[in-house]
């Protein structure tokens, strides 16, 4: 039992995963503010919701009045992790990393307070790990560190045991650098508590020991259960790939997708992870779903929110008027941003020349099978362009018909979209 309102709320949330000591964190947290960190390597260009499960866990330590520090990977990042991993990672550029360095920590301010004795502290580990020379690594932080206690970490056993993998040192170096950025930031900032994903409760152990042995203080380690589908499967991940935070990597119209798309059986799991609203309004929304499948009302409402959290009010319009458009609404209501937005990864798409027979375009967006089914498709009525039913089977492709001049929304039947650019 938790008397601290932040591990009572993680709790009531169902995220905790392990805890190193929970009796003595909930004192700890109890007694005073306390400084908590969450690291994310920059592994792509991007963030993803993946990492909002951690990112909004350490916001609530925030709200509570604790304060946060967000730590990007600028060192670890040229590693690689080998949690969750059957072979080794690909190497990138040390300048490819710093770019996506920055990029991840511009996408984070948006999410905490930056302001008053609790605001958000965003660093970059290769600040310190740059500095470091190899004798005096090995010498300072090594000297910790059993081998035997690190090939039984999951992160390294899993690779051993896995014939034809093994592991390389780069890779196994890479949980004395994680446990020596919880070392670097309890020296330089009095942090006393980690959360990650429970892949991370390994590395994130690791640090807490590496701070109790060379400081002779108190730390802490909270992992979060990772979110995943009821078939086991990663959560956040999509036929298309996976979803990222960045609006130029998944357009918040399929992000707003995504959520309202979430199945019933996972919903519940959803929002008690990402919702703000209090307790009793998310287990209301999930009772009304439960007895109401079809309104999705629980779906519409997480995706709403985390929609408006992630891109913005205007982001929100936008996929909502996408939305009402493809199902029900007027296509002429939408904008050319909106058009943009389905084009960039919202539906099946054909690229036109100047002219394009539309048969050829149904065909390129996987909405006719053949020439001959197209034709019949139109001959039937079922076929409409920019909300203009099309019965010709001659009818043309042109910028002369293009909404903007550049975009044709094609529908078949009810349902099946699919969209047409000329891009020359």
């Amino acid at each position: 039992m938790t008397t601290t309102p932040i591990l009572t709320e993680l709790h009531e949330r169902e995220q905790i995963a392990q805890v190193s000591d929970l009796s003595t964190l909930d004192d700890h947290l109890s007694s005073a503010p306390r400084v908590v960190y969450c690291g994310f390597d920059p592994t792509a260009p991007s963030l993803h919701i993946g990492n909002l499960v951690p990112l909004l866990a350490l916001k609530r330590f925030q709200e509570h009045g604790h304060r946060p520090i967000v730590l990007i990977g600028g060192a670890t990042g040229l590693i690689g992790d080998p949690s969750g991993k059957e072979a080794e990672r690909v190497l990138n550029t040390r300048e490819r990393v710093t770019e996506w360095v920055a990029l991840c920590k511009e996408q984070v301010f948006k999410y905490f307070d930056d302001s008053g004795s609790s605001a958000l502290k965003v660093v970059d580990n290769l600040e310190w790990s740059a500095e470091f020379k190899l004798l005096d690594f090995l010498r300072d932080i090594g000297k910790y560190f059993s081998v035997n206690a690190m090939v039984q970490r999951d992160s390294v056993r899993t690779r051993l045991e896995r014939e034809g993998a093994g592991i390389s040192f780069t890779e196994f170096s890479y949980m004395l650098l994680q446990a020596n950025d919880y070392l670097e930031l309890a020296r330089r900032y009095d942090c006393s508590v980690q959360v990650g994903g429970s892949d991370q409760w390994g590395n994130i152990v690791s640090g807490s020991d590496l701070v109790r042995r060379a400081l002779q203080r108190q730390a802490y380690a909270l992992t979060l259960k990772l979110l995943t589908k009821t078939d086991g499967s990663k959560f956040g991940k999509t036929a298309a790939g996976t979803v990222w935070l960045d609006a130029a990597l998944t357009s918040p119209y399929s992000f707003y997708q995504y959520w309202f798309n979430v199945a019933d059986s996972e919903i519940g799991n959803a929002l008690h992870t990402f919702s703000a609203k209090p307790a009793s309004e998310r287990t209301e929304l999930i009772a009304q779903s439960l007895e109401r499948p079809e309104s999705r009302l629980a779906q519409r409402s997480i995706a709403q929110e985390l929609t408006q959290l992630v891109h913005g009010a205007t982001g929100l319009q936008a996929a909502q008027r996408i939305t009402d458009a493809l199902f029900g609404g007027s296509v002429a209501d939408l904008k050319v941003t909106d058009l943009g937005q389905l084009w960039q990864d919202g539906l099946a798409r054909a690229e036109l020349s100047d002219r394009v027979p539309l048969t050829v375009a149904l065909c390129d967006t996987e909405l006719a099978q053949s020439r001959s089914a197209a034709r019949r498709l139109l001959e039937s009525g079922g076929v409409s362009i920019n909300g203009t039913p099309v019965t010709d089977v001659n009818f043309e492709l042109q910028r002369t018909n293009a909404m903007f001049g550049e975009f044709h929304l094609i529908r078949r039947g009810r349902k099946s979209w699919g969209i047409a650019r000329h891009l020359s």
